[in-house]
């Protein structure tokens, strides 16, 4: 069984934990979504549960 590694999103506001595998690489940075990776450009939001980064 193979455990993926987890790490925390870049966005600054945002406390998601991102898995490696579901991942967005961006300019060398790790992100829990598309939203995160692109600086939010339609507001607030990540789309996960309970987190409202941006």
């Amino acid at each position: 069984m193979t455990t993926a590694t987890q790490t925390q999103c870049a966005c600054e506001s945002c406390h998601c934990p991102v898995s490696e595998t579901e991942a967005v690489q961006k300019d060398g940075k790790t992100y829990c979504s598309e939203a995160c990776a692109q600086g939010h450009p339609d507001g607030k939001g990540c789309g996960h549960a309970g987190c409202d980064c941006g």
